[in-house]
């Protein structure tokens, strides 16, 4: 079996934590990533802090398979995430030769100013992630993965990065409506995880559709076999608890 890959995720921005900006890329990059076969196992929101940045991107990429971010590589004198990485690698930064040029294409000699420019610094050693339809590159440098913020900007990163990667065999699942309340199923529900330990069993409350509690439960597992015993152990405890009623 191929081995298990992971990630960690890194969002970057004042504007986040004060809830001026709402975060859009969490839930389609952990999409994003289960489906080529990543698991996203950690998700950290920093300031616009270079200590802050360089403490969580060392902590991360120690830990986990990649690390992306998102945020921070604009044009601003906040716009960090380029300089935090540089640090974290312990490598310079300067202004990447190709990336120059590409801006002298769009932009004249008065346009083109120091904030603009700094757009175009990149870690010592990265590659770029940048397209014919992407002014403003991310980079990859190691294992970290760093892309913008802006949704429609990140997700045409992903895709261009997406190829580099290596993936893992991808996590299954399969779910059921349990028609019952999630305090009733807990202790089964228990006993089916113990079990049945190669599975990640998951219960959902939400409120039906006549206003009622109920139970969406899920099953997660990389093999197929083991996902169907599961989920037949489930549906079975499901079936024994309406007999009981």
């Amino acid at each position: 079996m191929s081995e298990i890959v992971t990630a960690g995720l890194l969002v970057i921005g004042d504007e986040i934590l004060s809830g001026r900006t709402k975060d859009k890329n969490i839930g389609f990059i952990a999409e994003y990533l289960t489906n080529i076969g990543i698991d996203l196992k950690e998700v950290r929101v920093v300031a616009d802090d270079e200590d802050d940045i360089v403490a969580a991107l060392n902590a991360l990429r120690h830990r986990y398979s990649y690390v992306f971010t998102t945020g921070g590589i604009g044009p601003t004198h906040d716009d960090i995430t380029a300089d935090a990485v540089a640090k974290a690698f312990g490598v310079g930064i300067d202004h990447h030769p190709e990336v120059v040029a590409r801006f002298r294409e769009r932009w004249s000699d008065q346009d083109l100013n120091e904030a603009r420019l700094r757009m175009a610094r990149i870690p010592d050693g990265a590659d770029l992630i940048q397209s014919a339809t992407i002014l403003a590159p991310g980079f990859k440098l190691g294992n970290v993965v760093v892309m913008a913020g802006i949704p429609t900007i990140m997700q045409a990163m992903m895709d261009i990065v997406a190829p580099r990667l290596k993936s893992g065999v991808r996590m299954l699942s399969d779910s059921v409506r349990a028609n019952a309340r999630e305090g009733d199923i807990g202790g089964p529900l228990k006993e089916i995880a113990i079990a049945h330990p190669d599975t990640i069993i998951g219960s959902y409350p939400f409120m039906d559709e006549e206003q009622r509690p109920n139970t969406n439960l899920v099953v997660r597992s990389r093999d197929p076999d083991k996902l169907a015993a599961a989920m037949g152990a489930v549906k079975e405890m499901l079936a024994n608890l309406q007999v009981t009623r």
